[in-house]
C-alpha cells in the first residue's frame, strides 16, 4: 500500500506530540561555563537564599572518611564474669587460700574492665581505633581501647597486682597450677551487626550541602575565570532555580517553547530521511519503522534526563544504529542517529560531550557491523564501542568539560556498550511488527523446506523449477550489478506461488502433472477466458503471499514481475479471430511496474527464462544475443522500466550477464558416435 501524504503526516504528527509530551515542563538556567574559562555573562548576584551542594566527588570522600573512621561496637557477657568469679569462690588454693580474697578483688576489677581475645580489637579493622562501644546491658560506654585487656594483658596486671601484696611468693606459678589463670576468659564479643549499622547511619548523616549563599552576594564577576569554587555554587544555583524557582511566567509560553522544540527535532529527522533516502516515504513500514525507532530514543533521552543525568550514561543508544542495520543503509542509519541524539544537547548536563560520545561509538558501530554481527562476535563489537566511549569521555575529561565519579562513569558506559547485545532480538519482533525483511529472514525463505515453497513443489513442479532457475539467473545478474543477491532470489523464488491455485493453466505444469498440452486446459476456452486466467496468478500470488505473512519486499516481486505487460500469445491470437483491439486492456497485467535493480532483474530473469525454452532453436552466442536483445527491447517500448532506478550501464550488465546464462545453461555437447551392439555385429558377419 502506497502512503498518501496525509498518513505521513499523521505519523509525524504522533512522533511530534509523543517528544512534545516528555519534554519538561520546567524552565532550564540558560547559561553556560566552564571551569577555567572567563565568565561572558553580566555580574551575577544571588537572586536568593540557596545551599552550596557538595560535589559528587567530596560526598564520596566523607562517605569513605566516615566508613574508615567507625567506632566498633564489643556486646559484654556478664553471666561469663559471674560464673569464672564464682568459681574462684570455689577453688581449693590449700596452704594460699589465704589470697583467694585478693585475687577475686583484682579479677573482678578486670573483668569490670573487659577482657578480648588475644589480637581482637575490631574484627575486620586493619588498624586499632582509639576507642570502642562497650555495650552493657541496654547502655553502650565509650572505653579507650588501651583501657581493655586482652587475655595475655589480664594475666599479666593479675600477676602484677599480686606481686605488690605478695612479693616474696611465686605467684606465677601459683596462679598457673592452682588454675587460676583459666579463670580468666573473654567476655567481649564484636558486635559487627551494631557497628555495621552505625556505619551505614553515619553515611546517611552525611550533609549534601557546604554552606549557604545568601540574597545579595556576589557570585561572579563579568569576565572573572570560573574557578573549582565558583563552579560549584554555579551548579547549585542553577539546581535550586530549576527545581524549586524554575519559571513564574504564563504556561502557554512553556508549551509554546516545548512545541517549538519537539518541531525542530520532527522536521530535522523529515529532512534527514528526505535528502538521503526520499522513496523512504513511499514504504509506510519502513517509515514508520524508522520514526519508531527514533522516537523510543528521543523521548527515553527526555526522561531519563528529567529523572537522573547520570543515567543517560546507561542509555544503550548505540542499540539505535543497530536495530537498524539489516534494513537500511548506512548513510541513512548515519542521518538518523544523529538527530536521534539531538535531545541530548536539548535537555542533559554536560549534553555536548554526551552527544559527541554516543555520535562516535554509533558511528563505529555502523561501520563494524558486517565484521562483528554474528554470535560470539557481538562482544567484539560492544568491546570496541566501549573503548569508543571511553575515549571521548575521558577527552572531555581532561578538559573538564565532564564531571562525577570516573569509576561509575566507566561501569555505566560499559554497560551502555554491552545492552545493545540483550537488545539486538528485538530487530525480530519489529521485522514482523512492520512487515519488513532483514538478511536472517531471507536466509531463512529462501530454504526449499520452508511448508510455502514445498506446496509449490507438489502442486505445481514445472513452476517450481522454473522458479529455480529464475533465481540462479537472477542471482548471477544481481551480482555482476552489485544488487541486494539474497532478496533478489527469495523474490524469485516467491514470484510464481499465484500459479499454484490453477497449476494446469501453465504449460510448465502440464507435462509434469501428466496431461496431454494440445488437449489440456486452454482447448476449449477462449482466449479472452485463457489470458485471463493466466494473468489472475499475479492477484492469487499477492493473496497467498499475505496470506502466510510473506514480507513486503517479497509481494513486491510478485506484484512486478509482469508488471503491466500485455498476454501477447493470447491477445495475438485474439485480434486473429476477429476481436477488438480496444480490449486491449483485458490482456494486461494488474501489476505495477518494476522501480528497483531487483525488481528489473526478476522480470528480465523470469521473461528470459520462459521463453528461452520454446523461442530458442538453436544455441549459439549469436542467438542468445538476439534473443536477450529483442527481450529487453520489448519491455523498454511497454514503459516497463519507467519508474525504476536501474541506470543504463547496469541494464547492459544484465544484458551481458544473461547472455552469459543462456549460452552455459544451453551450451553444445559432444556428439559421441553411435555404439553398435551385439546384435548389430552378428548381422554384419
Amino acid at each position: 500500500m502506497k502512503p498518501t501524504k496525509v498518513s505521513i503526516l499523521v505519523s509525524f504528527l504522533i512522533l511530534f506530540a509523543a517528544i512534545l509530551f516528555a519534554l519538561p515542563r520546567v524552565a532550564k538556567l540558560s547559561i553556560e561555563y566552564t571551569k577555567g574559562q572567563p565568565w561572558k555573562y553580566e555580574t551575577l548576584v544571588a537572586p536568593f537564599d540557596f545551599p552550596i551542594l557538595k560535589t559528587e566527588e567530596q560526598i564520596l570522600k566523607e562517605m569513605s572518611e566516615a566508613s574508615s573512621s567507625f567506632v566498633p561496637y564489643y556486646k559484654y557477657d556478664s553471666d561469663v564474669a559471674v560464673e569464672n568469679l564464682k568459681k574462684l569462690e570455689d577453688l581449693d588454693m590449700g596452704a594460699f587460700n589465704y589470697m583467694k580474697g585478693q585475687i577475686l578483688a583484682e579479677m573482678t576489677n578486670i573483668y569490670d574492665v573487659g577482657i578480648v581475645a588475644d589480637g581482637i580489637i575490631a574484627e575486620g579493622s586493619g588498624e586499632i581505633p582509639p576507642t570502642v562501644y562497650v555495650q552493657k546491658g541496654k547502655r553502650a560506654t565509650s572505653v579507650a581501647s588501651k583501657e581493655i585487656y586482652t587475655l595475655a594483658d589480664a594475666k599479666e596486671k593479675l600477676l602484677d597486682d599480686m606481686k605488690e601484696v605478695y612479693p616474696n611468693v611465686n605467684l606465677d606459678t601459683l596462679l598457673q597450677n592452682r588454675g587460676v589463670y583459666d579463670l580468666l576468659v573473654p567476655v567481649l564479643t564484636y558486635d559487627s551487626q551494631t557497628t555495621d549499622l552505625v556505619k551505614s547511619e553515619n553515611r546517611n548523616v552525611i550533609s549534601p550541602t557546604a554552606g549557604y549563599v545568601s540574597a545579595g552576594q556576589l557570585i561572579i564577576s563579568k569576565g572573572e575565570v570560573v574557578s573549582a569554587e565558583t563552579e560549584q555554587i554555579l551548579d547549585s544555583y542553577k539546581k535550586e532555580y530549576e527545581t524549586n524557582i524554575g519559571y513564574d511566567g504564563p504556561e502557554f509560553l512553556l508549551w509554546l517553547g516545548n512545541g517549538i522544540i519537539a518541531l525542530v527535532l520532527v522536521v530535522l529527522l523529515f529532512f534527514a530521511i528526505y535528502f538521503v533516502e526520499p522513496d523512504l516515504f513511499k514504504s509506510p513500514n519502513r517509515l514508520n519503522f524508522v520514526l519508531v525507532i527514533a522516537g523510543i530514543f528521543m523521548v527515553a533521552t527526555i526522561l531519563v534526563a528529567r529523572t537522573s543525568a547520570s543515567l543517560l550514561y546507561l542509555l544503550p543508544f548505540t542499540l539505535c544504529p543497530l536495530l537498524m542495520q539489516p534494513f537500511f543503509d548506512k548513510k541513512l542509519i548515519f542521518a538518523v542517529y544523529g538527530v536521534a541524539l539531538l535531545p541530548l544537547l536539548v535537555c542533559a548536563d554536560h549534553g555536548v560531550a554526551l552527544y559527541f560520545m554516543f555520535l562516535a561509538a554509533g558511528v563505529v558501530s555502523i561501520y563494524i557491523y558486517k565484521f562483528f554481527h554474528r554470535g560470539w562476535k557481538q562482544f567484539v563489537a560492544a568491546i570496541i564501542t566501549y573503548a569508543v566511549l571511553m575515549l571521548v569521555y575521558m577527552g572531555f575529561r581532561c578538559v573538564d568539560m565532564v564531571d562525577g565519579s570516573v569509576i561509575r562513569a566507566s561501569l555505566y558506559l560499559f554497560a551502555a556498550a554491552m545492552l545493545p547485545i540483550a537488545g539486538y532480538p528485538l530487530t525480530y519482533l519489529f521485522e514482523r511488527i512492520f512487515n519488513m525483511v532483514s538478511p536472517s529472514r531471507l536466509l531463512e525463505l529462501s530454504e526449499t523446506t520452508q511448508p510455502l515453497l514445498q506446496e509449490l513443489e507438489k502442486k505445481a513442479p514445472g513452476t517450481f523449477q522454473h522458479s529455480l532457475q529464475v533465481a540462479n539467473m537472477a542471482d548471477a545478474c544481481a551480482r555482476a550489478i552489485g544488487a541486494d543477491v539474497q532478496l533478489v532470489r527469495v523474490g524469485a523464488l516467491y514470484h510464481d506461488i499465484g500459479k499454484m491455485r490453477n497449476p494446469l493453466c501453465f504449460t510448465e505444469n502440464a507435462n509434469t502433472l501428466g496431461v496431454d498440452e494440445k488437449a489440456g486446459y486452454h482447448a476449449s476456452l477462449s482466449p479472452l477466458q485463457s489470458a485471463s486466467d493466466i494473468i489472475r496468478h499475479v492477484t492469487d500470488g499477492v493473496e497467498i503471499a499475505k496470506k502466510h505473512h510473506l514480507p513486503s519486499p517479497i509481494i513486491g516481486f510478485i506484484r512486478t514481475h509482469h508488471g503491466t505487460q500485455r498476454q501477447a500469445y493470447f491477445y495475438d491470437k485474439y485480434l486473429k479471430a476477429g476481436g477488438d483491439p480496444a480490449n486491449v486492456a483485458e490482456f494486461e497485467y494488474p501489476g505495477i511496474k518494476p522501480r528497483t535493480k531487483e525488481e528489473i532483474i526478476l522480470m528480465l530473469s523470469d521473461s528470459v527464462e520462459a521463453a528461452s525454452r520454446s523461442a530458442l532453436k538453436e544455441y549459439t552466442a549469436e542467438n542468445f544475443d538476439s534473443f536477450v536483445e529483442i527481450m529487453v527491447d520489448g519491455k523498454l517500448e511497454q514503459g516497463q522500466f519507467e519508474d525504476a532506478e536501474i541506470t543504463v550501464k547496469d541494464l547492459e550488465t544484465v544484458k551481458a550477464t544473461l547472455k552469459s546464462y543462456l549460452s552455459q545453461l544451453y551450451h553444445a555437447r559432444i556428439e559421441y558416435p553411435k555404439q553398435e551392439s551385439k546384435k548389430d555385429k552378428n548381422k554384419k558377419i
